[in-house]
């Protein structure tokens, strides 16, 4: 008996030993809660959330998709989800609209997704940004990252959003697939997965320019068209930053292997990030899956926040974000 009592002593001090010796965290025991989103954004993630189901991960997950920030804005709110995948932009105004209360305040951790619009034209005569003088061009997001974007690249090449193009904006990504593959209209702004799923309809319909090259021929090479990324909720950071560690180095790794498009494709379509593995797999060579993180992150994301800023300080929450913002490291 006495050596029964012995060993569990034992085993009791060296739980609890190891407990004090990784500073209250045991990646066995805790729980990683991670929301992302579908399409692009959430591209990333598929084979993290693979690896998890396998149990070939250190942390343990649990994984959520959502089909838009707005969903996943609350559960940062409540405190529901600890990683969460954001347009850039959101994650910004999140932060500052939160920043003072550190309960609530989040830390941007790594982008993952670069531009993901491109110009689609029912026709052949786009070749170059000036080529848009005089056409009308259709698009989601008035009021938002798409116009902003649209008419930044416009100036830069000389062009004017008010007088030298016609900019009709509708209300959903159906809406403007559908006026491609019927032809209604002859040119649009679009985000990938959407292309893919138009020239599947459509095969007439041509990629005419891809918005992020265009964005960095202005901004620069070193300022990237940064537009999705992953964040945590800062006190979260501060009571786990191993756990933070250790996703980031999953979530790095798992990215690299969305270079295998055959079976990240179907592993959209399997966690429901994009709805068919055919038109994922057609999407994913255009959908600028990336990652970068630390002070590079910091740097390259500089002009895209200037530019939303100087748009609409609002879509970022009216001031750019501070340096408490970007988690380095």
């Amino acid at each position: 008996m006495k050596k029964v009592i012995s060993l569990f002593s034992i085993v009791v001090l060296l739980l609890a030993t190891l407990t004090a010796c990784s500073g209250g965290e045991l990646n066995t025991a805790s729980v990683v809660r991670v929301a992302t989103i579908q399409g692009p954004t959430g591209i990333g993630m598929v084979h993290l959330m693979d690896a998890n189901d396998d149990k070939a991960t250190e942390n343990n997950y649990e994984f959520q998709a959502y089909p838009s920030p707005d969903a996943v804005v609350p559960l940062l709110m409540n405190q529901s989800v600890d990683i969460a995948a954001l347009p850039t932009n959101v994650a910004a105004n999140y932060y500052n609209k939160t920043a003072e209360s550190k309960n609530g305040s989040i830390k941007l951790l790594a982008v993952n997704t670069l531009g993901v619009l491109y110009m689609l034209e029912n026709g052949n005569t786009i070749n170059s940004v000036k080529d848009l003088k005089g056409k009308t061009i259709y698009s989601t997001g008035q009021g938002a990252n798409p116009e902003y974007i649209l008419n930044y690249i416009l100036r830069g090449y000389g062009l004017s959003p008010e007088t030298d193009v016609t900019i009709k904006f509708v209300s959903e990504n159906t809406e403007l697939a559908s006026l491609m593959v019927s032809g209604e209209a002859a040119v649009a702004m679009v985000p990938q997965p959407v292309v893919s799923s138009i020239t599947t309809q459509k095969p007439d319909v041509r990629i005419a320019l891809s918005i992020n090259d265009e964005w960095e021929a202005i901004a620069g090479e070193e300022n990237k068209l940064m537009m999705g990324c992953v964040v945590v909720r800062e006190e979260f950071l501060e009571k786990n930053p191993k756990l933070v560690k250790t996703f980031l180095k999953e979530y790095e790794a798992a990215i690299e292997k969305t270079s295998d498009v055959d079976t990240t494709a179907a592993l959209c379509e399997e966690y429901g990030i994009i709805a068919k593995a055919p038109i994922a797999k057609k999407a994913i060579p255009y959908c600028e899956i990336t990652y970068v993180d630390g002070k590079t992150m910091k740097k390259q994301i500089a002009k895209y926040y200037n530019v939303l800023f100087e748009s609409k300080p609002q879509s970022i929450g009216s001031k750019l974000p501070d340096d408490e913002f970007y988690y380095v490291g």
